[in-house]
């Protein structure tokens, strides 16, 4: 039993995140107006040897691939990915994966939910905090299943993204997030935000891989990105809310109204690799047809870098065990050959 004045105290708290949605919704919506120069993210291509190539799983760029080439192409990418703050690569899932773990994740959302409805579970331990958080959920996943044990392997080993984020930071790189957004029907449109600050002398701080489980169309909420806003310029100009004298747009507002924007419309299977710093939003799920947009999402930080700026969203367990990337893509590798993956088991073994 609730005592009273506790239930006021929470009455009250729901009434202030409730205006404060308001705002950040209404906010939303006049940058949807104000972003007008936008275009579709492409698939990056790079020349290899000659070849033009845009993919990963199923590409010449696949499980074929040797450690010399791979390496290459992953500094290819890599320089994009410096310059513009995000990139997209295709074919980084099969479709028959991605098929897969997007059942699987939508039948553990369901289960987690009911963890928390039953008290059996916090939400903290099932779901990571979201801006705008009603028809939307950032579930973070466990290890040890062999579906998505599959999915890293096909991520990390098959496709040009693991050779990508080794290139900038080295194999060292530390697992920060492993998770799920889930983008119902009726989502609202996020505010344009950075997921970390504009740090002076230090260099990116994370590389998030947003991966689409379905085709992601307009109607169903696609990231939107600005390329190039992740330095200290365009960072300081956000933070400047001000109007001008003549009242005309604030600094934030003309930079969102003139930098170009790209947008996720992403292919199942298809992955956007970006800097945390890079200033970029989810848009709303106006979806007629019941359509919820899954990204299967995982990022590495900085091993140079503590703090990054902002809370991950990973499993407690997982983010407690500070996995390197080389030693994550080893055991991938060793799952691939078949002769098993005894660190993502041991792992899995602590997932409450």
């Amino acid at each position: 039993r609730i005592e009273p004045t506790k239930m006021a105290g929470a009455d009250v708290s729901n009434l202030l995140y409730q205006e404060q949605e308001n705002i950040i919704v209404q906010r939303g919506e006049l940058e949807e107006k104000l972003v007008t120069n936008t275009k579709q993210l492409e698939a990056t291509v790079i020349k290899m040897r000659g070849t033009g190539k845009a993919g990963g799983f199923g590409k010449s760029s696949g499980g074929s691939r040797g450690k010399a080439s791979s390496k290459a192409e992953g500094k290819a990418y890599a320089k994009v990915l410096k310059r513009e703050g995000v990139l997209r690569i295709d074919n980084v899932l099969s479709p028959d994966t991605a098929d897969a773990v997007r059942e699987h994740l939508y039948k553990l959302r369901y289960q987690s939910e009911q963890e928390v409805k039953e008290g059996l579970m916090q939400p903290i331990q099932r779901f990571a905090n979201v801006l705008l958080k009603q028809n939307r959920c950032d579930l973070t996943i466990p290890l040890g299943d062999e579906l998505i044990t599959k999915a890293l392997e096909e991520s990390l080993c098959k496709s040009p993204v693991g050779a990508t984020i080794s290139s900038v930071f080295g194999d060292g790189a530390i697992l920060h997030e492993f998770s799920c957004l889930m983008s119902d029907p009726g989502s609202q449109r996020q505010v344009i935000h950075p997921d970390t600050p504009y740090v002076d002398g230090r260099g990116p701080a994370l590389y998030t891989c947003f991966i689409a489980l379905q085709d992601v169309t307009l109607n169903i909420g696609p990231t939107v990105w600005l390329p190039r806003t992740h330095n200290e310029e365009s960072h300081k100009a956000f933070k400047d809310s001000a109007a001008s004298e003549g009242g005309g747009d604030s600094p934030k507002d003309t930079l969102i109204k003139t930098k170009p924007a790209v947008l996720g419309t992403l292919n199942k299977g298809s992955c956007a690799v970006f800097d945390s710093r890079l200033l970029h939003c989810g848009s709303a799920n106006r979806s007629e047809d019941v359509a919820s947009r899954a990204l299967f999402y995982f990022s590495f930080k900085n091993p140079e870098v503590g703090y990054p700026g902002n809370p991950a969203s990973i499993r407690r367990e997982l983010g407690d065990a500070n996995v390197s990337l080389g030693s994550l893509v080893e055991d991938l590798e060793s799952f691939g050959k078949g002769t098993g993956s005894p660190l993502i088991d041991r792992l899995g073994s602590r997932m409450r």
